[in-house]
């Protein structure tokens, strides 16, 4: 599975780049506007640090602000990807700028329905959002297993993108139902390293290698 990291921090991103950790970047308005600078600039610095797809997402609701927004954006940088509502105008643009060799990422997928359409629309990929699935009482990971299986049923090119990811569990279960891609927090990515069992057997042997004066 691919890790993306969900950030349009640049110093986040260099970290996760030196352990080798990361595949590619998403982000969204929240993300560019906690980061304080022009978004623009900011897709672009991303993608000369990222050598995956990088996520930008367009601000019109309407067909043809978003086409518009996308061919815009996608003149960034090669490996930018055109984020689009998943709505029946981002459907219909979706279709547009995939005819024209524009990868995009069709976002704020909540049913199996949904993953279908975005997928028949040519999509690069599919985002559910698993922990707002989760907020509402109903199984996210259920989603990934129903898109999983429909896309392999068809044959379909589309990679499943898990995001609103909140826990490592959630990465691991994305892992297990077949997920192509976890776009994951900065925190929860690094979290996926934590385990009590490590950190007393790691405790153990440097208290060992001092008894024994271990010298390398």
């Amino acid at each position: 599975m691919k890790f993306f990291v969900d950030t349009a921090d640049i110093g986040e991103i260099n970290e996760l780049n030196t352990a080798g950790l990361i595949d590619g970047v998403t982000t969204n308005p929240s993300l560019i506007k906690k980061a304080g600078r022009d978004f623009k600039e900011i897709i672009a610095d991303i993608c000369k640090v990222t050598e995956g797809d990088v996520s930008a997402e367009v601000i019109a609701i309407d067909q043809q602000g978003m086409i518009e927004q996308g061919k815009i954006l996608a003149k960034i940088a090669s490996n930018v990807v055109v984020k689009l509502p998943l709505t029946g105008d981002g459907l219909k643009a979706c279709r547009a700028l995939t005819a024209e060799g524009i990868k995009t990422n069709v976002t704020l997928c909540f049913s199996a329905n949904q993953g279908l359409l975005a997928a028949k629309a040519g999509a690069t990929y599919i985002s559910p959002f698993i922990g707002r699935i989760d907020d509402i009482h109903t199984d996210g990971m259920e989603l990934i297993h129903h898109l999983r299986v429909i896309i392999d049923n068809y044959d379909f090119k589309t990679q499943i993108l898990a995001a609103s990811i909140r826990t490592p569990l959630h990465v691991r279960d994305s892992a297990i139902f077949g997920a192509d891609v976890a776009t994951v927090p900065p925190a929860v990515l690094w979290g996926l390293l934590n385990h009590p069992l490590t950190t007393k057997g790691l405790d153990q042997f440097v208290e060992d290698a001092k008894a024994a004066d271990i010298k390398i």
